[in-house]
């Protein structure tokens, strides 16, 4: 079950598809892949399921009700506001870097109306599509993940900003995702292991959680069930072009062919597209998590804290809390003042302090699009590869959906909802 098939080193190895990248969207695209009838080897540059992927340390949450994009009127001011400060939910490492630059100029272009009405119409295509897929992918197939499709509460401290969340659900009722207010006795009955001073709560109960890492971890075995083979501790080095066709991938485990290739290595995505010519605005964002052990009073629910922007979600064996997000580069170093931060809004919000001991921290990068849509479809180069990447913080949600619509793509299946505000052909 734990053990990838493999080749030998220096094989030359011939599939319809190949699928780069280990992670959620890699392994999801390979799953349905495989369903539509192709042969597919997917190739991981670590352990598929390790640590070292943006599918391993967050939280969790199925937010299918997240529906308006980062990128929207007003975000720029307040980003600015907080932007260089440690202490804030987002930072921005002080420093010169042209693409970092070129990436803020073009998400501050993107903070308008008419982009965020487009991308909320996106988003609800998106994850509502996932939503049904994540359900039939549950019924269908042994997945222990401690799924539960129990909500999300959104809760407050600030009576003026529990109030102000009521304009932003406005936009959200249309497309039936809509949160229903709790007061605060009302969210204190419903999660009591909340601190006496919250003031009230929004109640999305479209939303889902379940244990990331545990997911990949199965989804890798439902794969190797079904034939897929996987080969880990595979670094790409670069793809070979004839004409403009890709041919070939080079790896640090030999030379992969395919018909199809996708590019799904998240963050890592755009500098390997760079070397084939394609200018994908994707900047590694890196978020932090804590994992400690199950509180003596859980949560039931998965908790967004509002003001500090950071979530706790409970499963039957620990505790997450996670957040942040840091424009510093690929590293994943740590900085104390980010873990501190994580642990400071959880004993804000918690009647109890959070569990302890500390079982793990970690942190990853996302790959951040500049202007919070998925890059989804054809490269604009290369007609026989496609590029699954830039899901910034909606890559668990969007996985399935995501990989359905690779899927179709590569078949020629008219896809289950509009591909066009997901094209690369926007940026170009």
């Amino acid at each position: 079950r734990d053990q990838p098939r493999s080749r030998g080193l220096g094989d030359v190895y011939k599939r319809q598809v190949l699928v780069m990248g280990g992670g959620i969207i890699g392994l999801a695209t390979a799953y349905y892949l495989n369903r539509a009838g192709r042969k597919v080897h997917l190739i991981e540059k670590e352990t598929v399921g390790g640590d070292a992927a943006a599918s391993y340390g967050n939280c969790g949450l199925l937010f299918f009700s997240d529906l308006p994009p980062l990128c929207q009127p007003g975000a720029v001011a307040d980003a600015l506001v907080r932007m260089t400060r440690r202490t804030s939910p987002l930072y921005i490492k002080p420093e010169l870097d042209l693409p970092k630059l070129m990436w803020l100029l073009k998400f501050a272009a993107n903070c308008n109306p008419a982009h965020f009405k487009r991308a909320v119409v996106a988003r609800h295509d998106l994850f509502s599509r996932s939503r049904q897929l994540y359900e039939a992918l549950f019924e269908n197939e042994t997945i222990a993940c401690q799924w539960e499709p129990q909500g999300v509460l959104l809760v407050f401290k600030e009576r003026a900003l529990l109030r102000q969340y009521q304009r932003l659900n406005a936009v959200l009722r249309p497309y039936g995702v809509a949160a229903t207010r709790l007061s605060k006795t009302e969210v204190l009955q419903k999660e009591p292991a909340l601190a006496d001073d919250v003031c009230g709560a929004w109640y999305h109960s479209v939303d889902s959680h379940l244990r990331p890492e545990t997911l990949v971890r199965e989804l890798k075995a439902v794969l190797m069930a079904r034939e897929v083979t996987i080969t880990e501790n595979c670094a790409l080095r670069r793809l070979d072009v004839s004409g403009d066709a890709i041919t070939a991938a080079i790896t640090t485990r030999g030379t992969f062919t395919a018909d199809r290739y996708v590019l799904a290595t998240g963050a890592w995505s755009a500098p390997i597209a760079r070397q084939l010519g394609v200018r994908l605005p994707v900047q590694p964002g890196k978020g932090y998590s804590l994992t400690m052990e199950r509180p003596r009073s859980p949560l039931r629910f998965p908790c967004y804290f509002w003001e500090r922007s950071v979530v706790a979600t409970p499963w039957q064996d620990g505790l997450r809390l996670g957040g942040t997000m840091e424009f510093s580069g690929f590293n994943r170093d740590f900085d104390a003042v980010r873990i501190d931060n994580l642990k400071s809004a959880a004993a804000a919000y918690l009647r109890e302090p959070p569990g302890q001991p500390v079982l793990e921290q970690w942190a990853g990068v996302r790959p951040m699009c500049s202007d919070d849509l998925p890059i989804i479809g054809v490269s604009p180069r290369n007609p026989n590869l496609y590029l699954a990447t830039g899901h910034g913080m909606i890559g668990m949600t969007a996985a399935t959906a995501t990989a359905e619509l690779v899927t179709h793509l590569i078949t020629g299946k008219n896809p289950a909802f509009d591909p066009v505000p997901f094209s690369p052909l926007r940026f170009f």
